[in-house]
C-alpha cells in the first residue's frame, strides 16, 4: 500500500499539490502573456486578468473545498482522541471556525479581483492569511497539549516553527503593504500591475510580495505535517432510512446502512 492510500492522508496532500498547481498555472500564463512581471509579483495578480483569471478562481475555489475537508478531519481526529479535555475540545472548536473563515477567505479572494474589488479582495486576504494563521497557531497549540501522550514531541516542534515562520512573514507583509497603501506613492498603485525598480514603493513592493509567497509556503509546509497524522484516521457515513419508500405513509422498522467515506478503516 502506498503512503497516500493510507487513512485520510491523500487530502491534506492534495490540498497542497492543487493549490501549489493553482499558483504555477496562473503564474506561468500571466507570465507567458506578459500580463505581471517574472519577479515576485502578488499572488493575486498573477489571476487578475483574463484567461488567467478563469484558471485562478476555478483552481482554488477547488483548493478551498479540499481545504473544509481537511479542516473537518483535522477536527474529527483531535475531538476522537480527546473526547472529555474541555480545555482541547473548546481549542478544538475554535480552530475549526478560524480554519473555515480562513476557507471563506480564500474562496473571496479568487472570485474578487484586486483591481477590481479591491476592498472585498483585501477582505478576502484578511481572512485567509489572518485566519489561517491563528488556525495554524490553535493547532499547535493542540499539538503541545497532545504530545507526548498522542503523539512526539517532533510534530510539535515542526509546526511551531511553521508558525513562527508564518508570523514573521505576516508582520513583514501588514508592515510593508500598509506603508505601500498609504497614498503616498500614488492613487493608482492598486491598479499596478507592472513594476520598475525606479518607481516609487519598489523595495516596499518587492518586501510584501516576497512575504506573501513567504507566508503561503509555510501554510502549505504546515498541512504537509497532517500527513502522517490523517494516515491513521478514516471517516464512515450513515444513512438512515425512515420509511421503505418516499411516500408520507406510515413509520416502518428503521433500517440503517453503513458504508465506507473516502477511506477504509485503519
Amino acid at each position: 500500500m502506498w503512503w497516500f492510500q493510507q487513512g485520510l492522508s491523500f487530502l491534506p496532500s492534495a490540498l497542497v499539490i492543487w493549490t501549489a498547481a493553482a499558483f504555477i498555472f496562473s503564474y506561468i500564463t500571466a507570465i507567458t502573456l506578459h500580463h505581471v512581471d517574472p519577479v515576485l509579483p502578488y499572488i493575486s495578480d498573477t489571476g487578475t486578468v483574463a484567461p488567467e483569471k478563469c484558471l485562478f478562481g476555478a483552481m482554488l475555489n477547488i483548493a478551498a473545498v479540499l481545504c473544509i475537508a481537511t479542516i473537518y478531519v483535522r477536527y474529527k481526529q483531535v475531538h476522537a482522541l480527546n473526547p472529555e479535555e474541555s480545555r482541547i475540545i473548546k481549542l478544538n472548536k475554535a480552530g475549526l471556525v478560524l480554519g473555515l473563515l480562513s476557507c471563506l477567505g480564500l474562496s473571496i479572494v479568487a472570485n474578487f479581483q484586486k483591481t477590481t474589488f479591491f476592498a472585498v479582495h483585501v477582505c478576502g486576504a484578511v481572512l485567509t492569511f489572518g485566519m489561517g494563521s491563528l488556525y495554524m497557531f490553535v493547532q499547535t497549540i493542540l499539538s503541545y497539549q497532545m504530545q507526548p501522550k498522542i503523539h512526539g514531541k517532533q510534530v510539535f516542534w515542526i509546526r511551531l516553527l511553521l508558525v513562527i515562520w508564518c508570523g514573521v512573514s505576516a508582520f513583514s507583509m501588514l508592515t510593508c503593504s500598509s506603508l505601500l497603501y498609504s497614498g503616498s506613492f500614488g492613487a493608482d498603485i492598486v491598479q499596478k500591475l507592472h513594476w520598475n525598480p525606479e518607481d516609487k514603493g519598489y523595495v516596499l513592493h518587492m518586501i510584501t510580495t516576497a512575504a506573501e509567497w513567504s507566508m503561503s509556503l509555510s501554510f502549505f509546509g504546515f498541512f504537509l505535517t497532517y500527513i502522517r497524522d490523517f494516515q491513521k484516521i478514516s471517516l464512515r457515513v450513515e444513512a438512515t432510512l425512515h420509511g421503505l419508500t418516499l411516500y408520507d405513509t406510515a413509520p416502518c422498522p428503521i433500517n440503517n446502512e453503513r458504508t465506507r467515506l473516502l477511506s477504509r478503516d485503519v
